[in-house]
């Protein structure tokens, strides 16, 4: 049976032991295709086209964003799995997304950890737990409390089926001891809508998306997600200083390339965007998406999709998730 995966391995290998790399040395001759797996506007892209201006800047090739939407994010993926690997088809990974639908959807049409390997890691936004203004709580003990004396008052509201903001509701669950039932809505728009208007009453959700409506009063921030508090949000906690132990959920980007593209590819363009993620032009386009960037080694990416398939699986099967 004809294995695509065993045949890129062997010609990737004996790419390698070639005496002049010359594919390497005159890499790229002609534009790269950077494929971002969801619609024009959203964080995915405008990080995607950020960081191809720059990087095209230093390649001396352009690097051009295709938008391939679908299936939260494995249309693109799986199309970047299918190219060749070459170096001129390349995906900016929603890490935590795609790590997500490995362990949601029974056919997400590619193996994150098989079929595309990492160059590097371009960033991650953080998520805060918002509640409405009527929510007297103030911390996440105080949330717990109320939640756990009233359990049919609360629910959260997710932005979709399988989205971090989802997954991170069913962790809170999972690590405080409470069951609130989500409330789905097509999109982070719709939920913030009812959120701000008081039809639900606590949710997770980016910083970006969050922060005008902390600054204006409409919501309150009990906490936010990572191992540490946030350059955007400081004035927030993290939910593990307050006693929640082991919650950290941040929503993951880096930059992939088929199996089988050559080593030496993989390390030049690792270079070229840990340079672009170091320039001043673009940590500030990336500060005003509330992406703290995160300059990796090709390695350190591999770890991280390793923890965050493995994390995002456990907590799947463990809260009976099922794609719907």
């Amino acid at each position: 049976m004809f294995d695509r995966r065993l045949v890129m391995s062997v010609l990737a290998s004996l790419a390698l032991t070639l005496p002049i790399p010359s594919f390497a040395q005159t890499y790229p001759q002609k534009p790269i295709t950077l494929v971002v797996p969801y619609a024009p506007g959203g964080a995915t892209d405008i990080i995607g086209r950020v960081v191809a201006e720059e990087m095209s800047n230093s390649l001396g090739q352009r690097m051009v964003v295709e938008n391939r939407a679908g299936a939260g994010g494995s249309v693109g993926a799986a199309a970047v799995a299918r190219a060749q690997p070459d170096g001129y088809t390349l995906l900016l990974g929603a890490l935590t997304s795609h790590s997500i639908n490995m362990g949601l959807q029974a056919k997400p049409g590619f193996d994150l950890k098989k079929d595309l390997i990492p160059i590097g890691l371009a960033g991650n936004v953080g998520l805060a737990l918002v509640v409405h203004p009527s929510v007297p709580a103030k911390t996440v003990p105080e949330l717990v409390a109320l939640i756990k004396a009233s359990p049919d008052s609360y629910s959260y509201a997710s932005s979709g089926q399988g989205s971090p903001q989802h997954l991170s509701g069913e962790l809170f669950n999972i690590k405080a001891g409470t069951r609130m039932p989500v409330v789905q809505y097509r999109g982070s728009g719709p939920a913030m809508t009812d959120m701000v208007a008081g039809q639900v009453k606590l949710m997770f959700d980016t910083i970006p998306a969050v922060l005008q409506h902390v600054k204006a009063g409409s919501l309150r921030a009990i906490a936010t997600t990572g191992l540490e508090p946030s350059p955007f949000m400081p004035e927030a906690p993290t939910a593990i200083s307050q006693g929640l132990a082991g919650f950290e959920v941040s929503s993951w980007f880096g930059l992939l390339a088929p199996a089988g593209t050559p080593q030496a590819i993989v390390d030049k363009l690792n270079v070229e965007l840990n340079k672009a993620l170091r320039s001043s032009k673009v940590k500030e386009a990336l500060a005003l998406q509330g992406v703290d960037p995160k300059p990796s080694t090709p390695a350190e990416a591999v770890k991280r999709i390793d923890s965050e398939i493995t994390k995002w699986g456990d907590l799947i099967r463990a809260a009976g998730l099922k794609a719907e």
